[in-house]
């Protein structure tokens, strides 16, 4: 059987993180802070406060349900993954459960920074860079099994470009980008210089759900819309922005990755937004569009994923169980709801459950 590799998992940011940030800036590090269970916060009464802010919002313009910081009531009480292995404190336990749920090599992506953080150029620098001397650190301790998406300071390109080279030589395998970036759409020239440096180091770029334009979020309360409107639609901007503007041509041999927004916008997007039609009709498809500019899309197991492949193509789709977001309840099942898929054959299903990514990624 092929290797399964879970293309979107995440870790909870601790404070053993932390101890990474440049010494220059201690003073101002994340803060675990709490509240009483009794406030409207209720049981998740923990957050980090950074720069006079805190992170998760529970509620109100721009809330973040997120399973960081891990001292909170709500996830203390979890039992379904040891906080060990969300934090990646202990690597080794983390990989005791990647054996329980049948994965080979996990793909990890943050949590706490999938928000915009600070205003305060310096003190973004600074905060990503322990971020990712920390899974550096924890994902060199895995054997290979646990890899890691860089995530690139990008309000200054130059710390950037050293942050992509720093993940390249300490395991990274992508690098982590929302489907918005402040104000900027991911078509922006501003980005090119990352694109590039991204493709020599061959690292995919992967465009990820969170909500990094706080102008939009705070147009929205969870308690209406839930995050979709600043979280989970961004990466199908940024899909649409890519292509409108050919990005995809300028950088011939960097692989784009559209992750955790499910894979069932495709058809719209490819069909009806930019006029691509199915690789069965006559001229160039939406297949053609996927294989010429290199697209991956993370479909999910209730989706119609032989219907998905007639767009993408049956090596553009990969899947991620959301491991320790997820409802533990339907985590443990990912992969055999993914081979319930009784429409497709073996072959398909070893390539959505670990070939394609495999080559997404750049996994050796």
């Amino acid at each position: 059987m092929a290797q399964i590799i879970d293309a979107d998992t995440h870790v909870s940011e601790s404070q053993a993180m932390w101890d990474y940030l440049d010494p220059r800036l201690h003073a101002r590090r994340p803060v675990l802070t709490s509240v009483p269970t009794d406030t409207v916060h209720g049981e998740r009464n923990a957050f980090w406060l950074i720069d006079g802010f805190i992170y998760p919002r529970p509620m109100g313009r721009a809330g973040q349900a997120l399973i960081t910081p891990s001292a909170s009531v709500r996830e203390m009480a979890r039992t379904d993954i040891a906080v060990e292995s969300r934090e990646l404190t202990d690597p080794a336990v983390r990989l005791r459960d990647m054996d329980r749920l049948g994965v080979d090599v996990q793909i990890v992506f943050p949590t706490l920074f999938l928000c915009y953080l600070t205003e305060d150029v310096e003190l973004e620098v600074a905060l990503y860079r322990a971020y990712n001397r920390f899974m550096g650190a924890a994902c060199m301790r895995s054997n290979g099994r646990l890899r890691w998406a860089v995530i690139p300071p990008l309000r200054h390109i130059e710390a950037s470009l050293e942050e992509l080279r720093w993940g390249k030589e300490h395991g990274a395998c992508g690098v982590f980008f929302r489907g918005m970036e402040g104000d900027r759409s991911l078509a922006d020239p501003y980005f090119f210089p990352v694109y590039q440096e991204a493709s020599d180091l061959d690292l995919a770029i992967c465009i990820h759900t969170g909500p990094g334009n706080p102008g939009l979020a705070n147009h929205f309360k969870i308690e209406m819309s839930s995050p979709f409107m600043y979280n989970g639609i961004l990466p199908i901007v940024a899909f649409r922005d890519l292509l409108a503007k050919k990005i995809p041509e300028r950088f011939p041999s960097l692989r784009f990755g559209f992750i955790e927004a499910g894979a069932a916008w495709v058809p719209y997007m490819v069909g009806t937004v930019l006029g691509r039609r199915p690789a069965d009709s006559p001229g160039k498809g939406a297949q053609d569009l996927f294989h010429d500019y290199r697209l991956y899309v993370a479909c999910l197991p209730n989706e119609d994923v032989e219907y998905l492949a007639r767009y993408t193509g049956e090596d553009h789709l990969i899947t991620g169980s959301d491991y320790s977001h997820q409802d533990p309840a339907a985590e443990p099942h990912h992969i055999a709801a993914m081979r319930a898929h009784e429409e497709l054959p073996d072959r398909v299903l070893d390539k959505i459950l670990g070939d394609n990514a495999r080559t997404f990624y750049g996994l050796s």
